[in-house]
């Protein structure tokens, strides 16, 4: 496909979806615009856009694909700047959003215009951000949710798809109150419950001063999506409010029942409940992305001795295999210590196990 696409916010997902169009339109011609100026010449140094807009504006009436990847509150405010201008009849608009019905709703009046938008909300991600974390197969068989209005045609439809091909993203169709509360679930809701079990503990961490130390193994890695964006989970908790609502009485009959179990110190019913949890959790989709990015952790029992960390990422700088994360946790004296490394991806987790078995005789375990 050849046309002109304005990309507009060029972090991470911007980044990616610009990488993916380049890679599979040869003759498409990205123009990026972020309102970071120093992303904005980032991106342009790594060609990660082909050139950059002076303003949205002037840009917008010239393109033939519009893609918005920015805060959800800040992507209804271009929305409506968008709506002002004259734009090409035949351009094709979306977003890359976490959440859908504020603003399809805000997109719907496009379509007194006879202009398509269609909301669109990639399921992938990165311990990092930024437009120097962007690679064009970050959403590599991650869904990747579309939710037209009905009366978007089926070739407006499938044009978008056209252009997001280089995703190789896996497209679904759904509707955005259906969206919401998915990813409600699986996504905004676990963000909250991160969070308030981080207040928890630092609440108890007043009365019990070695909590913070504690809580530095398993306790930092099932909180770790607690690290997250707080301005971007503010717009998002805002959005999806009438969801998340739900969801939380619903957790609050969750808890009564486990109150109720531990009171009558129901043996029975405590197993079942975690073996019911277990058998679910274990049946999940194992190498298939989700709403949250996955961790590909790898746990490597070390002796205690100086220099341990820098061989060990040596051996993998050699191999050029690249790390997101890396930690040691607490060890005792004359005891093997843990090295937990993360990784981008599965494929560069387990060329990191190949390697270390090469070099060393360390042992290694694959963290789920």
């Amino acid at each position: 496909m050849q046309g002109r696409v304005l990309m507009i916010g060029l972090g991470l997902i911007g980044g990616s979806l610009a990488l993916s169009i380049k890679k599979a339109h040869e003759k498409a011609w990205v123009v990026g615009y972020d309102v970071n100026e120093e992303q904005g010449r980032l991106a342009k140094m790594l060609t990660v856009v082909d050139e950059l807009a002076v303003s949205i504006d002037e840009e917008a009436v010239k393109a033939d694909l519009i893609l918005i990847a920015a805060p959800v509150i800040e992507t209804e405010h271009i929305l409506h700047q968008l709506l002002r201008l004259e734009l090409k009849g035949n351009v094709i608009i979306s977003d890359a959003g976490s959440t859908k019905q504020e603003i399809v709703r805000a997109g719907a009046k496009f379509k007194e215009k006879n202009i398509a938008f269609i909301g669109g909300h990639p399921m992938a991600g990165s311990h990092k951000s930024g437009v120097s974390a962007a690679r064009p197969l970050l959403f590599e068989n991650a869904f990747y949710l579309l939710t037209p209005e009905d009366h978007i045609k089926e070739n407006q439809l499938n044009l978008l798809q056209n252009w997001l091909s280089g995703t190789n993203a896996r497209f679904l169709v759904v509707s955005p109150k259906e969206h919401d509360q998915l990813t409600g679930v699986i996504s905004h809701f676990p963000h909250i419950i991160a969070a308030s079990l981080v207040h928890q503990a630092k609440r108890s961490g007043e009365t019990h001063e070695l909590v913070p130390r504690l809580a530095a193994g398993g306790f930092r890695d099932i909180t770790r999506i607690a690290s997250s964006n707080p301005n971007m989970w503010r717009d998002i908790l805002l959005h999806n409010k009438a969801v998340l609502l739900e969801l939380l009485e619903d957790w609050q009959l969750e808890m009564e029942k486990v109150k109720t179990m531990l009171s009558s110190a129901s043996g029975s019913e405590i197993h079942h409940y975690f073996a019911d949890a277990k058998h679910y959790r274990d049946d999940l989709p194992q190498k298939q992305k989700g709403a949250i990015p996955a961790f590909y952790d790898l746990f490597v029992d070390v002796p205690d001795y100086p220099g341990v960390i820098s061989e060990i990422t040596g051996y993998l700088a050699k191999e050029e295999i690249s790390i997101t994360n890396i930690s040691i946790r607490e060890t005792r004296e004359d005891i093997m210590g843990v090295l937990v490394i993360s990784f981008q991806t599965e494929e560069d987790r387990s060329r990191a196990i190949s390697c270390i078995k090469y070099h060393t005789q360390y042992d290694t375990t694959i963290g789920f």
